[in-house]
C-alpha cells in the first residue's frame, strides 16, 4: 500500500530545489568556460581564441568594405544603354 506524501514535506522539499538550482546558476560557467562576473565569480575573461576570430572577422569586414567601395567606384563609370522597345 501507497503511504501518501504530505503537502507540508512535498512543497517545502520543492522549495528547497527550487533555492538550490538558483544558487547554482549564480555560480555555474557561463559560456567559454568563464566564471559569473563579480561577486559570485570573477570578472569575465575573453580567451585569445575569440580575440583572433575577431580580428579575422575585422579583417574580412574590411576587405568586403574595399570591395564594394571599387564595384561602386566601377559602376559609376559604366553607362548601362537602355533597350530598344519592340515593334
Amino acid at each position: 500500500m501507497l503511504s501518501r506524501l504530505s503537502d507540508r514535506w512535498f512543497f517545502g522539499g520543492l522549495g528547497f530545489v527550487a533555492l538550490a538550482l538558483v544558487a547554482l546558476s549564480l555560480v555555474w560557467p557561463q559560456g567559454y568556460g568563464a566564471r559569473s562576473p563579480a561577486p559570485f565569480g570573477h570578472a569575465e575573461v575573453i580567451p585569445d581564441y575569440v580575440k583572433v576570430d575577431e580580428k579575422k572577422r575585422q579583417k574580412r569586414r574590411d576587405a568586403l568594405q574595399r570591395i564594394r567601395e571599387a564595384q561602386e567606384r566601377a559602376e559609376g563609370g559604366i553607362q548601362v544603354a537602355e533597350p530598344e522597345p519592340k515593334r
